[in-house]
This record gives C-alpha cells, sequence and structure tokens, in this order.
C-alpha cells in the first residue's frame, strides 16, 4: 500500500515534466502520420520539415498553458504576513528630560579582565 501511495505521489510530481516527453513521444511514433496529414509544411517537401512544426507548435502550446496554470496560481494564492511592522511614532524627549539624564552620575561597570591568564599555560612536568 505504501509502494502504491509513493508511485502516485511520484508520478504526480513529475506529471508536468512527463507531458513534454509525452508529447516528443507521440511526435516520435506517429511521425509519418503528422508529416503527411498534420505538418504545414507538407506540400514544401523541400523544407524536409517532416511534422518539427507540429511538434514545436505543439510544445509551446504546452509551455504557454502551464505558464498561465502557474501565473494563475501565484496571483491567487492567499499572502501571509509573518512579520508585522508597528508603525508608532517617535516622540522626542522634552528639554526637561534631556537635563534630568545629564544630571543624574552615569553608572559605569568596572573593567572586566577574564581570568584566562593562568588556565593557558604549557604543562609542567
Amino acid at each position: 500500500m505504501k509502494n502504491a501511495l509513493l508511485y502516485v505521489l511520484l508520478l504526480a510530481t513529475l506529471l508536468p515534466t512527463v507531458s513534454q516527453w509525452g508529447t516528443i513521444a507521440y511526435y516520435h511514433a506517429n511521425k509519418a502520420y503528422i508529416a503527411r496529414v498534420l505538418c504545414e509544411n507538407r506540400d514544401k517537401p523541400d523544407l524536409h520539415c517532416n511534422g518539427q512544426c507540429y511538434l514545436a507548435k505543439r510544445l509551446k502550446a504546452q509551455q504557454d498553458k502551464q505558464d498561465k496554470e502557474t501565473t494563475e496560481r501565484v496571483q491567487n494564492m492567499p499572502v501571509l504576513h509573518l512579520f508585522y511592522a508597528a508603525s508608532e511614532r517617535f516622540l522626542f524627549a522634552p528639554d526637561w528630560c534631556e537635563q534630568l539624564l545629564t544630571a543624574l552620575p552615569v553608572y559605569r561597570f568596572p573593567a572586566y579582565n577574564t581570568p584566562t591568564a593562568g588556565l593557558f599555560r604549557p604543562p609542567q612536568v
């Protein structure tokens, strides 16, 4: 059961790629019929088209259809905002706050010396 589900999911994932190969395989399997009936240049044998115009037209139509579906899917995709930026105004402090802050003593942290000087020394034998 798991293997069947795996193959179905794999086929569904690879289907857009396989569809172009399917068109190419159909062209090679029916090259004589396409060159004789469906080719646009069948009345001009000196071009040696052999139905390649039909193949190019079908591949372009498939690509256009796939591009259209992709753009529609992207345009209809809901937008998920992960971050919210609050638009707050910055209020500057009045003059009396600045004077108060400059009058208060600023606490300074003492210089911190790491105690690694005694740890990193060569071993004594």
